[in-house]
């Protein structure tokens, strides 16, 4: 096995590379703005330079690139798809433009695969091979293992959850809608400036645009009535999501990352477990499902992008491919 792994984190905000080791441990670490804004033809070279940073001198020692991308990406022809979070990212050969520029075979996968494939080999999810990742924050993503290997589909583009549809309210609309922080942080807004008691308003000063999903969970978490509701409202819905997950997959595991997952905790998963013993069609979905937080932290999509390079993409079994990580 060779010496080191690249792994890239080409989020909307930031750019972040490590030069890691075969069990997936950082090295070394570097972090730049992404400024996405700027299109692809400036981005791009952004991700090279990052890349060229975290190099070592010889580079016949690494084995592979993997790269974290957040949107839909194809992982076999190494094409960004749809960089929902990357301006003019549509379309971008991405793996073939690195590959040619230093050599190295490069993987590519969206960050919600990315990191159901760093918590399964590492994290909250280790020892598991039937995992599904759910990170609840701006967006809401997902990535299923089945097995020991990643749900891919036809074109990569499979374990999208947060894009699961559902009737509310008499409207068709998705978990995405319904349940990330800044549907939250709406739907506390239109409440408050439809004249509902909170204080939440007191806490922005008036200014009702002000309030945010931080917010929303700080007002809950010191008892605010409307807050409290609105956050048994998403996880209410968050549990019907997590049914049909369940009723469909039947995994082991469900590991929740992201910003609201952290930021309300209990809050929400309280009211999500009581909507899931309510509606699965019998225990045995739910009775022996374990639930946990994300263990990785900020570092989970880089050394997701290791375990691309480990698994080839995805396509291995990522619990051997653990197990194998030596010593």
């Amino acid at each position: 096995m060779s010496e080191y792994l690249i792994g890239v984190d080409l989020g909307g905000t930031r750019l972040r590379s490590a030069l890691l080791n075969p069990k997936l441990d950082i090295i070394d670490r570097h972090e730049v703005p992404t400024l996405a804004q700027e299109g692809v033809e400036k981005t791009l070279p952004r991700v090279l330079d990052s890349i060229r940073a975290a190099l070592p001198e010889d580079r016949s020692q690494v084995s592979g690139i993997g790269i974290s991308i957040p949107g839909p990406t194809n992982p076999f022809t190494g094409m960004v798809e749809l960089g929902t979070n990357l301006r003019g990212w549509h379309g971008i050969e991405l793996a073939r433009i690195v590959q040619d520029e230093f050599g190295i075979k490069t993987y590519l996968g969206n960050d919600a695969n990315v990191a159901a494939l760093a918590e399964t080999a590492l994290g909250a999810a280790k020892g598991y091979r039937h995992v599904i990742f759910i990170t609840v924050s701006t967006g809401i993503g997902g990535g299923i293992i089945v097995d020991g290997r990643m749900l891919l589909g036809k074109d990569g583009y499979a374990g999208e959850v947060g894009h699961v549809q559902m009737v509310v309210d008499s409207k068709v609309t998705t978990l995405e809608k319904e349940v990330a922080g800044p549907a939250l942080a709406r739907q506390a807004r239109e409440r408050v400036a439809a004249g509902e008691e909170s204080s939440m308003r007191e806490m922005v000063n008036g200014d009702i645009s002000a309030i945010t999903g931080a917010v929303l969970g700080e007002a809950a978490a010191k008892g605010d009535y409307l807050a409290i509701k609105i956050v048994e409202r998403a996880g209410l819905l968050l549990g019907l999501g997590v049914t049909n997950l369940l009723h469909i997959f039947n995994p082991e595991i469900i590991v929740f990352g992201g910003s609201v997952s952290f930021g309300l905790g209990e809050m929400l998963f309280e009211p999500m477990r009581e909507a899931v013993r309510s509606h699965v069609i019998d225990d045995g979905y739910f009775r022996n499902v374990h639930y946990e937080l994300a263990a990785l932290g900020e570092n989970v999509s880089v050394i997701g992008a290791g375990a691309l390079v480990v698994t080839h993409g995805g396509v291995d079994d990522v619990t051997e491919a653990a197990a194998k990580l030596v010593g």
